[in-house]
């Protein structure tokens, strides 16, 4: 009997760009499925944009058929009005999830790092870095895409007992760091 996969979608909010990466489950292992990036309209106004959100959220789930999603927190930052929109842009992302029926799971910048690279102050560079390592991705995915894959991993990783105990290369993982 084979172990039957579980499809993750995981999703990096923005109200310019949204990243989004889906990735397979199945006992110990993870598999890139997609990933990629919606992008709104510059300069078109919020409602616009949260619209092309939910629409292209709404085609992915139809296209891939995720079982889960695991969603970025918003943090805050010092310009209220771009937290606002920030903020405004991931309940689009939300709401496109829960009117599908998929369970949302959420998680903040620090864990997503902590989980995906071992340690909560990471740079973008390493969370993509780490991203190709465990996926075995042959190329670089953009920066907002490689945030969905780690949403996802942060997901598998957190909620999976076996994959949780095993990078890529088969070495233990304690309190969140390679050893």
């Amino acid at each position: 009997m084979t172990d039957q996969p579980l499809r993750i979608l995981g999703i990096d909010p923005g109200s310019r760009t949204t990243g989004f990466g889906i990735i397979d489950i199945v006992g110990r292992e993870h598999h890139y499925v997609a990933s990629g990036c919606i992008k709104t309209i510059p300069g078109d106004e919020l409602a616009g944009r949260i619209g092309i959100i939910v629409e292209n959220i709404g085609q992915i789930i139809e296209q891939y058929r995720p079982q889960q999603a695991a969603v970025e927190k918003v943090f805050v930052n010092a310009n209220p009005a771009s937290t606002l929109m920030l903020g405004q842009a991931r309940g689009a992302a939300v709401a496109a999830l829960v009117i599908r029926g998929l369970p949302v799971y959420e998680y903040t910048a620090l864990q997503i790092k902590q989980a995906v690279v071992g340690q909560g102050k990471a740079a973008k560079e390493q969370v993509q870095h780490m991203v190709i390592r465990m996926l075995r991705l042959s190329g670089t995915p953009q920066a907002d895409a490689a945030d969905g894959l780690a949403a996802a991993l942060t997901h598998a990783l957190r909620n999976n007992p076996l994959a949780a105990r095993l990078n890529p290369d088969g070495l233990q993982i304690k309190g969140g760091r390679f050893r």
